[in-house]
């Protein structure tokens, strides 16, 4: 082996988040964006947050961090242009990215479309998918060793560079035919070796391959392919020790992995704990390799029961001496926030049993200390008693009462609704709507002058009536707009939500709010998601006052607008005390109520978004029926108690529609809504084999672009959809709502949807 590794049991991070302590990340990369900071300034300021960073984990006390994993947007991205693997339209001749390619890449520009983004496995982090061509993938700029040189130089980090591994990124790449999977995946090989090399001459010890697309359902022949990349890259860099990192699920193909001609492999004991065990216990380990026990949830904020994770990791040592065992977190430390110090304002029992980056990395090791100088020794013994009294202090909670029954008895309760032909004579007749009806998804921009006024009402500096009028201004004026661009179904704009998610909890009983809890969901664009801590329920009308009173200054329908239930478990960090399932249909009643609060108030199209339903979707195959199944249980409970003239709508972030039609048919809305632009044509071919019977609409254009998309561009997608979806079926829309786009571009992007659709209509 040609690293050393240290006496007895040592710690581990695969990943750090990058968005900065107060999202300084963020704020450099929009000023770049806006003009505002030279690209010089922009690479300062973003070395800077690294180092502190890296920084930060040596002085926690991990023994092996990984660097590399920083980015200046998204990790898949950067390996795309580290291989010079860009899109022919953005004009890369060759050579190093430059970084306006790098960001067109991501966000498009005026004359080019920008690659497609989807989410990464089932988080809810969005990653650039990259697009081959003709031109062969070569090392253009090897980003690791410069990361290596600059860890080692100024902080004395002698670190493990990350990068995504050849299956994984290959499998999450788009531009080849998938019959030549194995083709493409060989023309990789050369470069990755070259990779592996130039860090092996510099003399790194050690390499961090993520291939988390080992644990999703993983052919036989496609396992076979890995086998035979990885001899090969051993081959390449033999003094080169690789840690084959998986997370997120337990390990396809076990046998075979611990098989490959690797020095370390990491494992999910958080998410895949139960199979990777038994695959352990089965098959045991390979005396000759080290495994990286991923024992800390990443993915989720609440403390670890230090406990159960000292008994997990005796369980592995069966199997696995100490000595040749990491402790780390689950897999990056990416999908949670930095840390908890501005978290003041929870309540105690909550924030005592809360741990973001920072606690996590302080848990690993603790972790590792205890295993390395006993349970008595005193810091140990501290540590593990406040785990203790925080997390029971927790589960005392009243918030916690349990529940299982009265959500039982009210599951079976609801009722189904008639079937759909008959249901849309009826809406037909009730809303009167022209074929190929254009409308939005529900947000309009969030500009300057909305925070302002949001801030100034949660800082006491303007009363409750004054924010109300102010957002009945905003919902005035784009009611106007949107009777002048012609759109035929119109929505209030939610000016009133800061999030679509965070709007809701805050209404409803069981949730709690940070202050600082940021994570990245895409490019710049952070969130703060709620925490369900608690039993939710329903405590009065959340969206009623703001949708009536923007129909009541129009004869066109409002839609309202909801977060369905799904969406709102997948987008919160979630107890981990009761099943997924459970907490969904809790969700669905409370919000059920809201839906129908809505139509007795008079609203007769009601829309409730599930974009994250597939983001929860199992890794694994053998697993996806029994989630849709709850998840599907859980939307029909929050819609069917309408009447059958009043239409449902949702909208759903872009999905593999073939395999999730029959989940999407039972739903049993009247019109979905689909995120696509991105990717139009590889959906529409889905459609060649699979048939969908009630209302859809397939996003016209890209709203994470701030490109203005012309009216022939979009008249050529609807004529594209309408080769293989009916006339009377189908809806015109974006791909997403409007929140995060400047004014004129959405009026100018709209006033083309519509004049696109009236052609279209005029030629039927």
């Amino acid at each position: 082996m040609g690293g050393s590794i240290k006496a007895g049991l040592t710690s581990g991070n695969l990943g750090y988040p990058r968005i900065g302590e107060k999202r300084e990340w963020k704020k450099h990369l929009e000023a770049y964006w806006g003009g505002k900071l030279e690209e010089k300034a922009l690479l300062n300021e973003m070395k800077n947050i690294r180092l502190e960073h890296l920084r930060k984990q040596k002085e926690a006390g991990i023994d092996w961090i990984s660097v590399g994993d920083f980015s200046f947007y998204d990790s898949m991205l950067d390996t795309a242009a580290m291989f010079g693997i860009v899109p022919e339209r953005f004009g890369h001749s060759g050579g190093a990215v430059s970084l306006a390619t790098y960001f067109a890449m991501a966000r498009g520009n005026q004359s080019t479309p920008a690659c497609e983004m989807t989410k990464w496995f089932n988080t809810n982090y969005h990653y650039i998918v990259p697009e081959f061509g003709d031109r062969s993938p070569e090392l253009v700029e090897n980003r690791l060793l410069a990361l290596y040189k600059e860890a080692k130089e100024t902080l004395g980090i002698d670190g493990r560079p990350v990068v995504i591994g050849p299956y994984t990124f290959l499998k999450l790449s788009k531009g080849y035919e998938r019959e030549r999977f194995k083709e493409v995946l060989e023309s990789l090989l050369p470069v990755y070796a070259q990779l592996l090399q130039e860090l092996e001459r510099e003399g790194v010890q050690w390499v961090q391959v993520d291939e988390p697309a080992l644990v999703t359902t993983v052919p036989q022949e496609e396992m076979k392919m890995v086998q035979e990349s990885y001899q090969y890259l051993h081959s390449s860099a033999p003094k080169l020790d690789i840690l084959l990192q998986t997370y997120f699920d337990s390990a396809e193909h076990y046998p075979e992995l611990i098989s490959l001609p690797v020095q370390a492999i990491g494992l999910d004991f958080v998410h895949g704990r139960s199979r990777n065990l038994a695959s352990l216990e089965k098959h045991g380990f390979p005396a000759d390799k080290v495994l990286a026990a991923g024992v800390v949830d990443g993915r989720n904020i609440w403390r670890s029961d230090l406990d159960d994770r000292l008994e997990l990791l005796e369980s592995i040592s069966r199997y696995v001496p100490y000595e040749r065992m990491i402790v780390q977190p689950s897999c990056s430390l990416l999908h949670v926030p930095i840390n908890l110090e501005a978290e003041t304002a929870l309540p105690a029992e909550l924030r005592n049993a809360l741990a973001y980056a920072d606690e996590k990395l302080t848990e690993v090791v603790a972790l590792t200390q205890a295993v390395r100088v006993g349970h008595e020794q005193a810091d140990v013994k501290e540590s593990l008693a406040s785990s203790r009294k925080a997390l029971q202090a927790l589960n005392e909670s009243p918030q916690r009462a349990v529940r299982s029954v009265e959500v039982g008895r009210a599951v079976l309760a609801a009722k189904p609704r008639a079937p759909f032909a008959e249901r849309r004579q009826l809406q037909q007749e009730a809303l009167g709507l022209p074929v190929l009806p254009t409308t939005t998804i529900g947000s309009f921009p969030q500009t300057a002058e909305v925070r302002r006024a949001r801030r100034q009402w949660r800082k006491g500096e303007w009363s409750k009536e004054q924010y109300a009028a102010f957002i009945r201004e905003q919902i005035g004026e784009w009611i106007a707009i949107q009777e002048q661009i012609g759109l035929d179904v119109l929505v209030h704009g939610e000016f009133e939500r800061t999030d679509m998610v965070e709007f809701f909890g805050e209404k409803l009983a069981g949730f709690a709010f940070t202050a600082n809890g940021w994570v990245q969901s895409y490019g710049s664009r952070c969130v703060k998601p709620p925490i369900i801590w608690g039993n939710v329920d329903f405590v009065e009308p959340m969206t009623v006052e703001e949708t009536v009173y923007a129909q009541s200054l129009t004869n066109k329908p409002v839609k309202g607008m909801l977060t369905g239930p799904v969406t709102v478990l997948n987008w919160s960090f979630v107890r981990d005390d009761l099943p997924r399932k459970e907490v969904a249909e809790q969700l669905a009643l409370a919000l059920r109520k809201e839906v129908e609060g809505l139509e007795k108030a008079g609203i007769r199209m009601i829309q409730v978004d599930e974009p994250a339903v597939r983001e929860g979707l199992p890794l694994k195959k053998e697993d996806h029926e029994e989630y849709l199944n709850w998840a599907v249980e859980a939307f029909r409970l929050t819609t069917s108690g309408v009447e059958d003239s009043t239409q449902i709508h949702t909208h759903m972030c872009y999905c593999e529609f073939s395999d999730s039609i029959d989940a999407i048919r039972e739903m049993d809305a009247d019109v979905i809504s689909i995120e696509t632009s991105r990717s139009h044509g590889e959906l529409l071919e889905s459609f060649g084999s699979v048939t969908y019977d009630k209302g859809i609409g397939l996003g016209v254009y890209d709203i994470h672009s701030p490109r203005v998309p012309s009216v022939e561009e979009m008249s050529a997608l609807i004529r594209q959809a309408l080769q293989v979806l009916p006339p009377s079926l189908f809806w015109i829309n974006p791909d997403c709502g409007l929140k995060t786009r400047a004014k004129e571009e959405t009026v100018q992007s709209l006033k083309h949807m519509v004049q696109a659709a009236r052609q279209i209509r005029a030629s039927l």
